[in-house]
């Protein structure tokens, strides 16, 4: 090869085929992403158009119904439904009729093309240089986002407009051309939405004062005209309800993520209420604006236009769920100055923004007033505290890289190894894996919840009959030992308690509790086994989805007493279908069996001590005890559960390869040794690491990986 490019042709030839085949695969990449984003679109379209007239676009038919306050002769605000501002009362009136007769299929088809529109500009308006495969992903990945983002899915459930004042913003500020053009677009918006206006400090801070001073002309003149045409209902909005503060619905609703509703919900009022907001505003509105100028000079005008939009949902009165789309433009921020850094910000956006609150937080007391305002929280960090990168900064385009282990070859040729799996040799971001542990738990909860098996009724029926298959088979088998245990067991009350005790309380603890050990003494071993328990507990959701399953303690005819729950009342129809928690007809296979064999697995490899190894398998011996005396598991479950647990490690192996031993840092050429050595060295000296199950993929798009240069061939190996 180097004798091949001394001599120039061969070289140019190979050179030329890799740079063909890398923008083959961007197209194909660019063309299965917008597949996607069409997907998408079908599906919030057919979630629309396929509900009920009246459940479906409702703020719509608030507006422009057969009794919609545009049709009334009395004041826009006489109902409190309409939220606008008289100017878009008096843009929406005379679109009355065409909006009743295209209610439905001609709106929500008009708002899909506002969104995507939204997504070409945002992908066009990130800050140069752009890298080649940023310049094509950007834009479907956009769409795709905002697609997936809620305060989109409710602006088409609803029949919002609040796409609108967005997309104008971003039009005036990266389209159109000439600053008093920009500034028009950017004023009609602030008349639609007042608290815009801290856009035109923003233009005027930063040299844009043509843009600026249209901004301001253009709003005043849209409200005088307004208020010209409609007095009564502007001195309504102005005055009576100082800019629309009190329309709508209550603003202590959980859907209000401004201040002014989060500090009604800690049970603030009045005078006291009033004036912490305007404190708090005032200081919300200094910070973002100090940071959007610095921001905007630095040659980052989205990220500028998004904190400072982050900024008007903190001080508007109300602003509702389908207004918060500036806190997902925020993604396009680079924080940290690692490669393992950079997806934590634009993967928790995304998080935030797509998912609901209760999947982000367990369901505490003590941590409600988080999960009820954690978009306020998102959007106050963006606007005030979060650490973007300067385009100055080194680490910008070319952050600290992740070290990964080599390559270990002892695995199936012919199957490719997950990139997104590769061994590292240094801890992963902790915030960024206590994030997707969270969401992968919830996400897992509400699977295992929804595998029913049909109805209430079926389901019990069918997981009944799946139950004595599972105990006819082990009297074959000479297995069906569950009656007996369980009932020797309640004549000691001790081994009762001792039992009842394991079972409900070691089925997490011991879990999380390896887990963090791994991630703080064997960060490269950390993914090895994080791997394989992920991989096991999608297989048991399989499971529970096929093979519904009752445990011996909901078979009525066989006198099993539910130690733990206490005495049944089978009387009632739907008993054990569910609890608050959990489907309790997920049984097959067991995962309180097999996270424990994974947690004892785990110890005996890892662990460099005989009596730690004896130890760790002591846990599923006893697990497997405490699910059959406690009635809620059979014997075969167990084996189901230890099942999952070897195909888990099997994938993992599979995809991975084999677990790193001694072949890291001294291959890496920086010293330390590997996951039984120089795993721990190498996490406390540095931390750089992947974000772990894809989302380097999702954050790095989103976060314009595409610009960043890639680490050294020797850092890149998927092993």
């Amino acid at each position: 090869m180097v004798n091949a490019e001394h001599g120039g042709r061969p070289a140019e030839g190979f050179g030329a085929t890799v740079v063909g085949d890398t923008r083959a695969r961007l197209r194909v990449a660019r063309l299965g992403l917008w597949l996607l984003a069409a997907v998408l679109a079908v599906r919030q379209v057919a979630v629309v158009l396929g509900s009920p007239r009246g459940e479906r676009l409702t703020d719509l038919e608030t507006w422009v119904g057969p009794e919609g306050v545009l049709h009334v002769s009395g004041s826009l605000y006489d109902s409190t439904r309409f939220t606008g501002t008289p100017f878009g009362g008096l843009v929406l009136k005379p679109l009355t009729r065409s909006a009743e007769e295209a209610l439905g299929w001609g709106w929500t088809f008009g708002t899909l093309l506002l969104v995507v529109a939204l997504g070409v500009i945002a992908a066009r308006a990130l800050p140069q240089p752009v890298g080649r495969r940023t310049a094509l992903l950007a834009a479907p990945v956009a769409v795709s986002l905002l697609m997936l983002s809620l305060p989109v899915r409710n602006t088409l459930w609803l029949g919002q407009t609040s796409i609108i004042p967005v997309l104008l913003v971003l039009l005036g500020c990266f389209v159109a051309h000439g600053q008093r053009a920009g500034g028009v677009l950017i004023g009609v918006a602030a008349a639609l939405q007042p608290t815009l206006l801290l856009l035109a400090p923003l233009l005027w801070l930063t040299g844009r004062r043509r843009a600026a001073a249209a901004t301001g002309a253009t709003f005043a003149a849209a409200t005088a005209l307004a208020w010209a045409a409609m007095p009564q209902d502007s001195h309504t909005y102005w005055v009576h309800h100082m800019a629309g503060a009190g329309l709508g619905g209550p603003a202590d609703d959980l859907a209000n993520q401004s201040l002014h509703g989060a500090l009604l919900r800690l049970g603030l009022e009045g005078p006291l209420e009033i004036g912490l907001f305007l404190l708090l505003g005032a200081a919300v509105v200094a910070l973002g604006l100090r940071r959007a100028v610095h921001y905007a000079r630095d040659g980052q005008m989205l990220l500028a236009v998004a904190v400072t939009g982050c900024a008007v949902i903190a001080v508007s009165p109300t602003a509702w769920q389908h207004q918060l789309l500036w806190v997902l433009l925020t993604a396009v921020g680079r924080v940290g100055g690692r490669a393992s850094d950079r997806p934590v910000w634009p993967v928790a956006v995304v998080l935030v923004m797509t998912l609901p609150a209760k999947m982000m937080l367990p369901d505490m007391a003590v941590l409600h007033p988080l999960r009820d305002n954690v978009v306020l929280l998102a959007a106050l960090a963006a606007a005030t505290a979060v650490p973007f990168l300067s385009r100055t900064s080194p680490y910008f385009r070319s952050p600290v890289p992740t070290r990964y282990a080599a390559p270990v070859p002892a695995r199936f040729r012919f199957v490719p190894l997950l990139p997104f799996l590769r061994r590292v040799l240094t801890r992963p971001n902790l915030l960024l894996e206590l994030l997707l542990i969270r969401v992968t738990y919830a996400a897992y909860a509400k699977v295992r919840l929804a595998a029913t098996g049909g109805s209430n009724a079926a389901g019990r029926a069918r997981a009944e009959e799946h139950g004595q298959q599972i105990l006819d088979l082990e009297r074959v088998l000479h297995l069906d030992i569950e009656y007996a245990v369980n009932h020797a067991v309640v004549e000691i009350g001790w081994l009762r308690n001792f039992f009842d005790f394991y079972y409900t309380s070691f089925h997490f603890a011991v879990p999380l509790t390896v887990l963090g050990l791994l991630y703080w003494r064997r960060p490269v071993d950390y993914r090895w086994a994080r791997s394989s328990l992920g991989f096991t507990t999608l297989l048991a959701l399989v499971g529970f989805w096929l093979y519904p399953l009752a445990p011996p303690r909901l078979m009525p005819h066989l006198g099993i007493i539910d130690t733990v729950n206490g005495v049944q009342d089978f009387s009632q129809p739907d008993y054990g279908t569910f609890t608050a928690l959990t489907n309790q007809y997920a049984a097959m296979p067991s995962l309180h069996f097999g996270w424990s064999l994974w947690c004892g697995l785990v110890v005996a490899i890892i662990a460099p001590r005989m009596w730690m190894k004896a130890l760790g398998l002591l846990h599923p011996l006893f697990t497997a005890a405490a699910i059959v005396a406690t009635g809620n598991h059979w014997i075969l479950d167990a084996v189901g559960g230890a099942i999952v647990v070897g195909a888990g490690f099997g994938l993992t192996y599979l995809l991975q390869g084999p677990r790193a031993r001694t072949v890291t840092a001294a291959a890496e050429g920086g010293g330390g040794t590997g996951a039984e050595g120089g795993g721990e060295t190498g996490a406390e000296g540095g931390g750089e690491t992947g974000a772990g199950t894809g989302a380097e993929a999702v954050g790095g798009t989103v976060g314009r990986i595409g610009s960043q240069p890639s680490a050294p061939e020797k850092d890149r190996t998927p092993s």
